[in-house]
């Protein structure tokens, strides 16, 4: 099919869109010598897009209501078997819903994007069902990820299984609920902000954000390209060194990777123990404002628990740490308002292998915009306030300081095998209630990622694991490691979970 070539006034909206003001004749004389250029569009049309093969059974799936979506976090249930035998035979696996999976709707919790059906599997999903394992459904998301609670989503709150009312974190809502209610061994989460962990602190699950690029992105809806992270999700530390050895690697298809980043016998790895090993407990992590007192209690018991455990641990002041946040700000709120939104959510200026349908759809949002999620349209009008009228200097600028921060980090762990502070500063909250103050929904949606946000922007490895419980609520702790040293982190993760049920400390 041809590409629509322009009218002679389309031409010169386009150029005055752009400040360039033509003549009716200038418009003309652009039209004529633009006529080859749209030839080639035309050739690149009829060529086709050459994305990977879709294999393995699958149907459409059905969307769950009543007592089979108790806690609202299904999107989609659906039954996709992998080979026999391999790493994962038997586990079934759910998929945070902003992960392609051809022929089965995805939604990612946004209105706008209701109806689009993906025509290629992501590469986590590939490698998952080449190791044997069962993709039983999509789970429920926040819209278009965009919130560290669990209300935002068009298809409605999701609801913590461990106390029915309160928010499952997010933005990995619905992965992290089915794993904390015993209905799937094995998740998908994604983080840009601390979308895995928050969620698995929130609910009491094990969630790894692995170092920036060890497992490809290749075929999940992006926000922001250098924030991206997707990741494994379970219910002990066991099951997610088994899933990240099956995900990790080079795909050839993520220009986020790169040679040498691929998998390693975590499961073995994490079996070492923790004597010996130097653990810094970062004070500022327990610093934050709305820190809980009980909270910080509980994470420093889990660190007293690790020194048992023969660890060397000792507690240090990290100032840069409390920038964090800030130096997040510009990148997610400008980034992903340029790449997720007006970009159309893969953008421009990569290698990367581009989900074209995904494009096209989703380009539809800015007919809906009144529908998105009150979350996203505040983040998009501070994003677009600051391109407008900053030109991407703060931008540019929080990248820059992104290298700092990554070297404090990495002064630090030159000296210490792992960093150690609470995954959140609080337990869970009670979910917002339908019609409540705008202010409400905002705040609970972003008041838990201080300690999160800043490891989306450096990349470090950093896990979550219960510790705990205040009030009947988990409790995380997390964990933060060199780049590449996941190992490490599982070995420390393995060792305290091994050392007592959590529920009960």
């Amino acid at each position: 099919m041809a590409v629509k070539r322009p009218t002679i006034d389309q031409l010169k909206q386009v150029a005055l869109d752009l400040g360039i003001h033509l003549s009716d004749q200038q418009a003309a004389s652009y039209n004529q010598l633009l006529q080859p250029n749209f030839d080639a569009y035309d050739a690149v049309d009829a060529m086709p897009d050459y994305l990977p093969a879709v294999s393995y059974a699958r149907t459409a799936g059905y969307h769950p209501k009543g007592d089979e979506n108790a806690y609202g976090a299904w999107y989609v249930k659906t039954t996709i078997k992998g080979k026999s035998g391999g790493k994962l035979e038997g586990k079934k696996i759910v998929l945070k819903d902003n992960v392609c999976l051809a022929g089965v709707p995805m939604m990612n919790g946004a209105s706008t994007l209701e109806g689009y059906v993906p025509d290629v599997d992501a590469t986590v999903v590939t490698r998952m069902l080449d190791a044997g394992g069962t993709i039983v459904g999509k789970a429920v998301c926040e819209y278009f990820c965009f919130s560290g609670g669990s209300h935002t989503s068009a298809s409605g709150p999701v609801h913590n299984p461990r106390r029915m009312g309160y928010s499952a974190g997010g933005s990995s809502s619905g992965s992290a609920a089915l794993l904390a209610s015993g209905e799937v061994d094995m998740a998908i989460g994604g983080d840009q902000g601390g979308s895995i962990r928050m969620p698995a602190s929130f609910c009491g699950v094990v969630g790894m954000k692995a170092t920036y690029g060890l497992v490809p992105y290749t075929g999940v809806m992006p926000i922001e390209l250098t924030l991206d992270h997707t990741g494994p999700m379970t219910a002990n530390v066991a099951d997610n060194a088994l899933m990240l050895e099956v995900l990790a690697g080079v795909d050839g298809l993520d220009p986020r990777q790169h040679a040498g980043q691929e998998s390693k016998p975590y499961t073995q790895l994490m079996k070492g123990g923790v004597k010996g090993m130097k653990i810094a407990v970062i004070k500022e992590g327990f610093e934050w404002a709305h820190s809980d007192p009980k909270v910080s209690a509980k994470v420093r018991e889990a660190a007293e628990t690790l020194r048992k455990l023969g660890a060397e641990v000792t507690e240090i002041s990290m100032p840069m740490h409390k920038m964090g946040p800030a130096i997040w700000l510009p990148i997610g709120a400008e980034g992903a308002t340029q790449q997720m939104m007006k970009d159309n959510g893969h953008g421009f200026n990569w290698k990367g292998m581009y989900v074209t349908s995904m494009v096209d759809f989703h380009a539809g949002w800015k007919e809906r915009a009144d529908d998105l999620s009150e979350t996203l349209k505040i983040t998009m009008v501070l994003g677009e306030y600051f391109i407008k009228h900053y030109g991407g200097h703060y931008y540019a600028k929080a990248q820059n300081l992104s290298r700092q921060l990554t070297k404090a980090y990495d002064d630090l762990l030159a000296t210490y095998d792992l960093l150690l502070m609470p995954t959140l500063p609080i337990v869970s909250t009670p979910l917002p209630a339908t019609g409540a103050p705008l202010e409400e929904v905002i705040g609970r949606a972003f008041e838990v990622l201080p300690n999160t946000c800043g490891f989306d922007v450096t990349g470090h490895p950093a896990i979550s694991l219960p510790c705990g419980t205040v009030d009947g609520l988990p409790v995380g702790l997390q964990l933060v490691g060199r780049f590449w040293d996941e190992g490490t982190v599982y070995r420390a993760a393995y060792a305290f979970e091994q050392a007592g049920d959590w529920k009960k400390l």
